[in-house]
């Protein structure tokens, strides 16, 4: 029946011209064809649409035969795969560049992926044949094209290990290069344009410089998506790691490709510092150039080393830090762990250029020297990846070995003000005592770990932050670690010397410092004891079946845990203020001795 209806349209047609097909004979031909190839008689519609007579029908109602051909392709059914794929031939070769873009675009919406990369694989050497008949006319054509499919390569799962990379158990690797080979003749071309364009007399230049510029864009833009997705999810691994890696390959073409449209890859890297040329016409900064994707090309350059070779070496350790800083900030500050880890290997990379103590305190001044340690506390107190935040703690301890012994006391001034957290107050008071004992070496003496110029900063660190109501659980870390420099300093200086202020500091010490941490103690003691008594009580009064029991600690209500595991808890407590209360001893002790000598 199909058959026959397609015969007869055929047949009717023929001996019309192209624009005198009405709707009905659009129809009837659609439909008809695709019933036909649907049941399996391709071989007698490969028959009319090679037929001579019908090729003006062809050049007009052919690519609305492209579904199920295309359906045809992709399944690879032996006995459908010849003509099939010799009509798909011929209506590349014949149908209108339009049609046929539009009609195969629609074919590579897919949702899973295996079809995705099947026809991904399959479509995009149609699609590039269809492109460069378009002439000067497919600016538009390719972005729209890129745009569709980087959002199907968007639905493929990436590779976590090198063995899924080295399988390409996604099918992801296979893409990525079909789209490398895709662009090509598109790059080419741009880069023909530049080096024309460059022999060219202004006039000749400003006359073809529109269709240029819309060429160049769509290349930019796609360059600057692939290296927001897929590059900066992806984990690329090094050559010692992987030697054949499609991944890394990519990331080389895209950074290839940038250079080739005009793109200086230092520029763009070095970008938050360096002032961008003004780009007339068709996007403004922001835009063209995406912030996320800027600091995935400098990751890609700085931690893989790609492109280093068309990499000038002019720039200073100092320099690329600056602008890496804008990158870090970016990353560090994003919830994905991807991100995150980029962002800490980026920060890594550029701090060993550089040589310990050899960063000014003038950079504390530029916004992102504070913004990224305040995101490092982030990460290393909110991350949930145990290893994202001990390479956190590794990375913040390597930011502070390169400052200056100025730039650090101004440094730990500033964590302690912001940072907020315990365990970071304590390992930042922890540096300050190694500042303060490498001052106290001889022959290593400076102003800024002795004398009145350290006072201030011990001021900050011997407080509490809410004075004898301080949760001491909750300031462990801080107080622990402001006792144990307190203790080292009465022992280590000696009260004729006092080359850190310590002795004449003293009392106020007393005051501010360990008289409310005596009265916090004794009133946290006092509190534990008595909720370990009634929960005591509450065990010996309940039944056994009743045993889950929840229990108050000032504001905070505690998860319910059986009473014995609540008495632990408590005693754990206790045991803590014991301990803070035993290093106040020794301090006193000390200061008593050191005071009557």
């Amino acid at each position: 029946m199909a058959l026959e209806q397609l015969s007869d349209v055929v047949q009717r047609c023929q001996a019309l011209s192209d624009d005198s097909y009405t709707t009905e004979d659009h129809d009837v031909f659609s439909i008809s064809g695709r019933t036909c190839i649907e049941e399996g008689n391709s071989a007698q519609v490969l028959s009319i649409v090679l037929d001579e007579k019908n090729q003006d029908m062809v050049r007009c109602m052919g690519w609305t035969l492209l579904p199920p051909l295309i359906q045809v392709l992709l399944k690879k059914r032996d006995e459908k795969l010849s003509p099939c794929l010799a009509i798909f031939s011929h209506l590349l070769q014949t149908c209108r560049p339009k049609e046929l873009l539009i009609g195969l675009l629609e074919q590579l919406e897919h949702d899973d992926p295996d079809t995705i990369a099947e026809s991904l694989h399959l479509l995009l050497n149609p699609l590039q044949k269809v492109l460069l008949c378009l002439g000067s006319r497919k600016a538009s054509s390719l972005g729209m094209t890129l745009s569709s499919v980087l959002d199907q390569l968007a639905k493929l799962p990436l590779p976590h290990t090198k063995e899924q990379e080295e399988d390409d158990v996604f099918s992801l690797c296979r893409c990525c290069t079909d789209l490398m080979d895709f662009v090509k003749p598109f790059v080419h071309e741009t880069r023909q344009n530049l080096l024309s364009s460059e022999n060219t007399n202004q006039k000749a230049g400003e006359q073809g410089r529109g269709q240029e510029d819309e060429l160049q864009t769509e290349l930019l833009k796609f360059s600057m998506k692939t290296l927001s997705h897929p590059l900066l999810e992806l984990q690329l691994r090094d050559p010692d790691t992987l030697a054949v890696s499609p991944l890394r390959d990519f990331a080389t073409e895209i950074l290839n490709t940038l250079s080739a449209i005009g793109e200086s890859v230092s520029s763009l890297v070095f970008q938050p510092l360096l002032k961008r040329k003004q780009v007339p016409g068709f996007l403004e900064e922001e835009v063209r150039y995406p912030k996320e994707s800027l600091a995935s090309l400098a990751h890609l350059v700085f931690v893989h080393h790609l492109a280093a070779d068309t990499f000038p070496s002019v720039f200073s350790s100092v320099f690329c830090l600056r602008c890496n800083m804008e990158h870090v900030c970016l990353l560090l500050s994003r919830t994905e762990e991807s991100r995150i880890q980029k962002g800490l290997e980026l920060y890594e990379k550029s701090l060993v250029r550089l040589e310990d103590g050899s960063l000014p305190a003038d950079l504390l001044q530029i916004k992102t020297f504070l913004t990224v340690p305040q995101n490092l506390v982030k990460v290393m107190t909110m991350c949930p990846q145990h290893d994202l935040r001990t390479r956190g703690l590794k990375v913040l301890q390597l930011s502070i070995d390169k400052f200056d012994t100025e730039a650090k006391y101004n440094f730990f001034q500033y964590m302690l003000i912001t940072s907020r957290h315990s365990g970071v107050e304590g390992y930042i008071i922890k540096n300050i005592k190694i500042q303060i004992d490498a001052a106290l070496q001889p022959g290593k003496s400076n102003v800024w770990f002795e004398g009145s110029q350290l006072l201030p900063l011990l001021r900050k660190v011997l407080s509490l932050p809410d004075g004898p109501e301080t949760d001491l659980l909750q300031y462990l870390d801080r107080v622990m670690e402001s006792l144990n420099l307190l203790r080292y300093l009465v022992i280590r200086d000696k009260v004729t010397d006092n080359q850190t202020g310590i002795w004449t500091e003293l009392c106020r010490i007393e005051d501010t410092f360990l008289k409310p941490l005596r009265v916090g103690v004794n009133m946290s003691r006092a509190h534990y004891e008595r909720e370990l008594h009634d929960t005591r009580e509450t065990k010996r009064g309940k039944a056994k079946e009743e045993s889950v029991i929840s229990v108050s600690v000032g504001s905070e209500k505690l998860p319910n845990m059986t009473s014995e595991s609540q008495i632990q808890a408590l005693h754990s407590a206790l045991h803590t203020f014991d301990m803070i209360e035993s290093v106040l001893v020794r301090i006193e002790e000390l200061t008593a001795v050191k005071e009557n000598l």
